[in-house]
């Protein structure tokens, strides 16, 4: 079992009190403040004694488990040279792994000598069991499943209410039964540690809905996790029972500290200097490599210490699976780009505890050099928009879109084989919580973020959507399946990729944001899924899919097709496609025959995938004997049914 993460930094117990240390090089005085039970009274000050290392450290007896704290930083206040130093702004600990209560925006939290003690949470010292930890489930090609935990089970009926939107929520037997049904290996859970939402929300009476915002990196967030830890660490524990991993996303690129009018919570009250990055030459002014006013210094010894520390904090006290990581390349930044064999990078895959944890990027930001697919080092897997961009665009209909097609389906090699690697690192997707679900993808042609409060400017204009026919809502029973019917098909191309698949919550029943593609302001309705109206047939189609995934082996194998029998590409007419139908502007059908291990039988067989995007149905002619139309074993009868994907198997 790995060891608990170095005691120097955070709180440690003791014997007969707790050890207290927190870094800061530009500091020249930092106090630390203890408060009472209701973390409402300061009990207690005690000034903090700075090491050669730029530690600052006090011990304090008859201190244990339950204690509440915060931190008051000394130094020059000029923001133009970018000190922030305000000793009337209590300071969250950055190493802080539990607060008493959730952050909110308050105008006097940006406010010089305005004091802030009763506004910020307080840091709460904890003593933290180890958790079991065992190898991370989830398989090679496995199927991850995107989840806001508060969306996802806010409005599921058979969880207790004091439970739902919570992470205990997850433990329940109901949507325990509901992963298990899809066929999900590992739930992927949207932010849920300590955030604070954007400044600008609070006045439109709007409220940050995923948790992108962070300002302590350990601690949990008191709406979501009320019971710290200890309550991820049991819900860990239970979705392993049933055979399901739990990956974090985390964001490690910037904070809801924001830019220079935003508040002052933690790492800016203790040193934005070495905390944040700065334009070179001009320390009052932060980088925005995020779009959110900030970007940490990930570079820097003291930050890459944090970041570890925080991931070794999850795995060894929760037994957290693995990361997904918003905005990854701004962890592999220096001063001259993003470097993929960075420090920081090489220290999260060495470490001891993490070195076999799943970790995945999310591989581009918005500045200088910033995307960055297929440039992380392995076993980084990736999210892979070129596999949802290309994939969309094909079934919108768009010309020449038949070769991209088969290069998503076969693991992205044109990506991913660059630097000299024979497997795919490829999370292919094709919604996410950012941007359109599943079934408005099919239903808005354009996006609709009016209720966002920005006039509909925000979000992104490109999706690659569709509307069968009219914007938006509809009763017409035939436009409505017709739109199921794009759905079904769009799974089905997903999970017959080859890599890894991901698929965000409530695509498998046909959620609807009612067009937003840029939910992150809704807490409400817009985003919470409506068990009540969930599609049992997609729900069903799914389950299907991920069967059909798990059951032959070609689906958890990631090394880049042969082409010497391991993949064959057909025409309508069986015969191999030809540069004439890669060519063909409007190439309509495709077919996709795999050698493969059927698990189920211990027999080598052929596995035919076959697509017809067209409005009208196709005649396909499948080489060779016994094909049967998979899973429902009725004997293939060349008919391709328009909008479709169908799986038939050699017999």
């Amino acid at each position: 079992m790995a060891k608990a993460p170095d005691p120097r930094l955070g709180v440690t117990l003791t014997a007969d009190g707790a050890d207290f240390a927190v870094w800061s090089h530009h500091a020249e005085r930092i106090e630390l403040c203890l408060f009472d039970a209701e973390g409402k009274r300061e009990t207690a000050r005690h000034r903090l004694v700075r090491g050669r290392d730029d530690i600052h450290r006090v011990s304090v007896p008859a201190t244990g488990a339950g204690q509440r704290y915060g931190y008051r930083a000394w130094g020059a206040y000029d923001p133009d040279r970018g000190l922030w130093f305000d000793p009337s702004k209590l300071l969250v600990d950055p190493y802080a792994r539990e607060l008493d209560r959730p952050f909110r925006h308050d105008a006097k939290l940006s406010l010089f000598g305005v004091d802030t003690a009763n506004l910020v949470p307080k840091a709460v010292v904890t003593r933290d069991p180890l958790a079991k930890i065992g190898r991370p489930l989830l398989p090679a090609g496995g199927f991850i499943y995107e989840i806001a935990v508060k969306s996802f089970t806010i409005l599921h009926p058979a969880i207790p209410e004091a439970s739902r939107g919570t992470v205990a929520a997850l433990a329940h037997p109901s949507i325990i039964s509901h992963l298990k049904k899809l066929g999900v290996d590992a739930v992927e859970l949207m932010p849920v540690t300590a955030w604070i939402d954007e400044r600008h929300l609070p006045p439109l009476g709007l409220a940050n809905a995923w948790g992108y915002n962070p300002v302590a990196f350990m601690a949990l967030d008191a709406r979501l996790c009320p019971g710290g830890v200890k309550e991820l660490r049991e819900t860990v524990a239970a979705l392993h029972q049933a055979g399901i991993g739990v990956i974090l996303d985390l964001v490690f690129n910037h904070t809801g500290e924001s830019d220079r009018h935003g508040a002052t919570l933690s790492m800016r009250g203790l040193d934005n200097l070495s905390y944040y990055r700065h334009v070179p030459g001009v320390p009052g002014h932060l980088v925005n490599d995020t779009g959110t006013g900030n970007t940490v210094a990930c570079d820097q010894p003291h930050v890459r210490r944090l970041i570890v520390d925080t991931l070794r904090h999850f795995v060894v006290h929760a037994g957290i699976d693995g990361f997904r990581f918003d905005l990854a390349p701004v962890i592999g930044r220096t001063s001259g780009g993003f470097d993929p064999q960075g420090a920081t990078l090489a220290a999260m895959m060495s470490d001891e505890a993490l070195k076999d944890r799943i970790l995945i990027a999310e591989p581009w930001d918005i500045g200088p050099g910033g995307y960055q697919l297929g440039n992380f080092p392995e076993p980084f897997l990736e999210w892979n928009d070129r596999a949802r961009d290309d994939i969309r665009r094909y079934w919108r209909g768009e010309r020449w879109t038949t070769g991209a097609l088969a290069t998503r389906l076969a693991g992205s090699s044109d990506i991913f084989a660059r630097h000299g690697h024979h497997a795919s690192r490829s999370v292919n997707f094709l919604a996410a919580h950012d941007g359109f679900t599943l079934m408005d993808l099919v239903s808005h042609e354009k996006k609709h973020n009016e209720a966002n409060g920005e006039e509909n400017r925000d979000g992104h204009n490109d999706n690659f959507s569709w509307n069968n026919g009219v914007e938006g809502g509809t009763g017409d029973p035939a436009i409505l399946e017709s739109r199921r019917a794009d759905v079904a098909a769009l799974l089905s191309t997903l999970f017959a990729s080859r890599g890894f698949v991901m698929l965000t919550m409530g695509d498998e029943a046909g959620r609807s944001q009612h067009g937003n593609n840029n939910a992150y302001a809704q807490d409400n309705a817009i985003t919470w899924f409506d068990w009540s109206t969930a599609d049992k047939t997609l729900i069903e189609h799914t389950a299907t899919l991920a069967a059909i995934r798990r059951r032959f082996a070609v689906f958890s194998e990631t090394g880049f097709f042969s082409g010497n029998g391991d993949v064959e590409w057909l025409s309508a007419t069986g015969r191999p496609m030809e540069v004439g139908d890669w060519e063909a502007a409007d190439n309509r059908v495709l077919g996709m025959v795999l050698r493969t291990l059927d698990r189920q039988t211990d027999l080598q067989t052929r596995l035919a995938v076959l697509v017809n995007r067209g409005h009208e149905p196709a005649t396909f002619a499948l080489p060779g004997w016994g094909w049967k139309r998979f899973p429902s074993r009725d004997l293939w009868n060349q008919v391709l049914p328009a909008r479709s994907v169908l799986f038939c198997i050699e017999e």
